[in-house]
C-alpha cells in the first residue's frame, strides 16, 4: 500500500526542475521533525534556518504550509522566479560578501550605520572584481533578519528580550497536573475589617495554576507577605478535594481540581527556595524547577493569570487600580467593602464561573473543557487523602536538641510525655527537624526518623493561649526595647497579652491594630481546636488522638 502511494506523493513534483525536487528533499528532512513537536522555539527555527540557508522567519513559514498540507514534500520546493519583483538578483558569490558583511560588520556592538555596511561590501566585491549590489538590496537583506536578533547582536540580548513572547519557553505539559506554576501579588484591593468594617489594608494573593488545562488549581488570599507558609498552604489548597471547602466558605460552585503535581515551575524568589518547600517536594516526589535567573518572562503563564485576576479584581469597591494614574481621584480606603474572606469567596466564584468556563486565548477551548478531556484521556489524578499531614511537610522547618524540658524554640517550651525515651538518650539523639506553623504556634510536629512520622507537642504550659508568630516577635522586640537582659516565657505571654487588650481598644482608631486583630482571628482556644486526626501522633503516642494544627480550611 505505501509502495503505491509513493508516485502519487511525488506527482506534485512533475513541474519541478531536479534542483527545486532535490532542494525540497532537503527541505523535508528539517521541516518534517521539526513539525512533529508541538512547538519550535525560536532557536530551534534560527538552527534550521542556518542549515538550510533561510531566515528563522521562512523556517516558520514552511513549517505551517508542511502541517497544512499535511506533509507534502513539493510545497516545500523554493518558489521560480521569471524576473521582476521578487525575483533573486544576486550570484551566489556576491550574495556570500552581503551576507558576510552584516554578519561580521553589521550585528555588531559597535552598531554602524547602514551607510557604513555598504561601503564594507562595495570594497570588498572591488577587490573581488565584481559589480557591487545596491544599497536597497543590502537593506532588504537586513530587512529580513529577525528584529530579535538584531536588537540581540547589536544592544544585548537583554534589550531584545522585550521583543520576545511574554511566556518565554517552560517545562511541557502533557498531561493534567504535569507542570504547575505558582506565583504571589499583592492584591489591587483594600479589604476591611469583619467588626468594624473600617479599612485593614490590601491583602496578598498566591496562586497556582495548571499548565497544561489553564486551570487555576488553588489559592491562598492572606494579609501576610508571601513566604514558605503561603506557599505551603496554597500547594495544599491546590491537591484537596474543595467541596467541603467550598461549603464552608458558602460558595455555590463545583472547583473538581485536585490531586499532586508532577512538577512545580516557580521563580527564584527566596519563598520557593526554602527548606519547607524543597524538603516537602522530596518527601512526595515533587519536581521542584525554577526559571532562567533575571529572566521573569519565563513565568508568563502564571502572570498573565495573575493580570486577569487583578482585571477583575478592578471591578471592586476598594481596588486601587493597578497604578495612580489609573486611579486617579478614587478614594479606595473611603470605598473598601469586602472583608478577607469575602474576598476569598467572590474570587472563588469567580475562578469557578467565568475564568474557567470562558474559552481560552491560547487554547481556543475554555480550561475547564480541558481539563475534563486529559482527564478522559490520562485518569483521574490521584487525590492526597490526608491534606493535613501533607500541609505539615510544607512548613517551616527549624532544627533543635531536646533538652529536660522538652523542646524550647525562641523561648517557649514544648513537652510532652511521649518525649521521655528521647530525653533520656538526649546526648546521642543530635538535633530534630521540627516544622511549626506560623499562624499558630500552640503545637509544633517532631520528626521520628525511625517510625517516620511527625510527633506532635503542645506548649509545656497548656495554659497559655495560642499566639502568630507575628505576636512573638512584637511582644520580643517590646522587652528588648524594656531593657530586659533575659527574657523568659511567661514575660513573653504576658507582653503579648497586654498588646492584644491594647489592640482591642484601639481597634476603631488604628488601621494597624485592625489589621493585626484580623491576623489571629483564625487562633481558637486549645480546647477549640481539634478536628478529625491526621496521620501524625499526638504526645499520648495514639495515631487516632492526634490533635491537628488547626484548620487548615481557614486560608488566611
Amino acid at each position: 500500500m505505501n509502495k503505491q502511494s509513493e508516485p502519487l506523493a511525488e506527482s506534485g513534483a512533475v513541474s519541478l526542475t531536479d534542483s527545486q525536487w532535490s532542494e525540497a528533499r532537503r527541505r523535508a528532512a528539517i521541516i518534517g521533525p521539526l513539525a512533529a513537536s508541538d512547538s519550535v522555539s525560536e532557536w530551534a527555527a534560527e538552527e534550521a534556518g542556518r542549515r538550510l540557508g533561510l531566515t528563522g522567519r521562512t523556517v516558520y513559514a514552511l513549517l505551517r504550509t508542511w502541517r497544512k498540507s499535511g506533509g507534502s514534500v513539493p510545497l516545500l520546493a523554493p518558489a521560480t522566479h521569471s524576473g521582476g519583483r521578487g525575483k533573486q538578483r544576486l550570484e551566489p558569490a556576491k550574495a556570500a560578501i552581503v551576507t558576510e558583511a552584516i554578519e561580521r560588520f553589521y550585528l555588531t556592538a559597535q552598531k554602524p550605520r547602514l551607510s557604513a555596511v555598504v561601503k564594507e561590501i562595495r570594497r570588498h566585491c572591488r577587490l573581488a572584481g565584481m559589480k557591487a549590489p545596491a544599497a536597497n538590496t543590502v537593506k532588504a537583506r537586513i530587512a529580513d533578519i529577525r528584529a530579535d536578533r538584531v536588537v540581540c547582536k547589536r544592544e544585548g540580548c537583554e534589550a531584545a528580550r522585550r521583543l520576545k513572547p511574554a511566556a518565554g519557553v517552560t517545562p511541557a505539559a502533557l498531561r493534567p497536573l504535569d507542570v504547575i506554576q505558582m506565583d504571589h501579588t499583592e492584591m489591587d484591593i483594600v479589604v476591611v475589617d469583619p467588626a468594624t468594617r473600617l479599612e485593614i489594608g490590601r491583602p496578598f494573593l498566591t496562586i497556582a495554576i495548571d499548565q497544561f488545562s489553564r486551570c487555576i488549581l488553588g489559592i491562598c488570599v492572606t494579609l501576610e507577605p508571601p513566604s514558605a507558609t503561603s506557599v505551603g498552604l496554597c500547594l495544599t489548597h491546590a491537591v484537596m478535594d474543595k467541596e467541603p471547602w467550598l461549603k464552608r466558605i458558602g460558595a455555590d460552585c463545583r472547583w473538581p481540581m485536585r490531586g499532586k503535581p508532577r512538577k512545580i515551575y516557580v521563580d527564584n524568589g527566596a519563598d520557593f527556595h526554602s527548606e519547607a518547600l524543597t524538603k516537602g517536594c522530596e518527601v512526595h516526589g515533587i519536581t521542584l524547577d525554577y526559571r532562567p535567573v533575571g529572566q521573569p518572562h519565563y513565568g508568563g503563564i502564571v502572570e498573565r493569570v495573575i493580570g486577569t485576576a487583578m482585571q477583575m479584581i478592578h471591578e471592586l469597591p476598594g481596588t486601587t487600580f493597578s497604578n495612580v494614574k489609573d486611579r486617579g481621584t478614587y478614594d479606595a480606603e473611603g470605598k473598601a467593602a469586602l472583608t478577607l474572606h469575602e474576598l476569598e469567596k467572590w474570587l472563588t466564584l469567580a475562578i469557578c464561573g467565568p475564568y474557567h468556563n470562558t474559552v481560552h486565548g491560547t487554547l481556543l477551548e475554555p480550561p475547564l473543557a480541558k481539563w475534563h478531556s486529559g482527564v478522559a484521556a490520562f485518569g483521574e489524578p490521584p487525590a492526597i487523602g490526608n491534606t493535613a499531614a501533607f500541609l505539615i511537610d510544607f512548613l517551616p522547618v527549624v532544627y533543635r536538641t531536646i533538652q529536660r524540658r522538652g523542646f524550647v524554640i525562641d523561648g517557649i517550651s514544648y513537652y510532652a510525655s511521649s518525649l521521655s525515651p528521647w530525653i533520656a538518650e538526649r546526648d546521642r539523639c543530635g538535633k530534630f527537624l521540627i516544622r511549626y506553623d506560623p499562624r499558630d504556634l500552640s503545637h509544633i510536629w517532631v520528626l521520628d526518623a525511625k517510625r517516620n512520622l511527625y510527633l506532635e507537642v503542645p506548649y509545656r504550659t497548656l495554659s497559655n493561649p495560642p499566639i502568630t508568630r507575628w505576636e512573638r516577635r512584637a511582644a520580643m522586640k517590646r522587652l528588648r526595647e524594656e531593657g530586659r537582659s533575659k527574657v523568659d516565657e511567661a514575660a513573653i505571654f504576658k507582653a503579648i497579652e497586654q498588646m492584644r487588650t491594647i489592640a482591642d481598644g484601639a481597634v476603631r482608631q488604628s488601621r494597624a491594630a485592625r489589621r493585626n486583630h484580623v491576623r489571629r482571628a483564625h487562633l481558637r482556644p486549645p480546647a477549640a481546636t481539634a478536628i478529625p486526626p491526621f496521620k501524625a501522633e499526638s504526645s499520648s503516642g495514639n495515631p487516632e488522638a492526634a490533635r491537628p494544627f488547626g484548620d487548615i480550611e481557614e486560608w488566611c
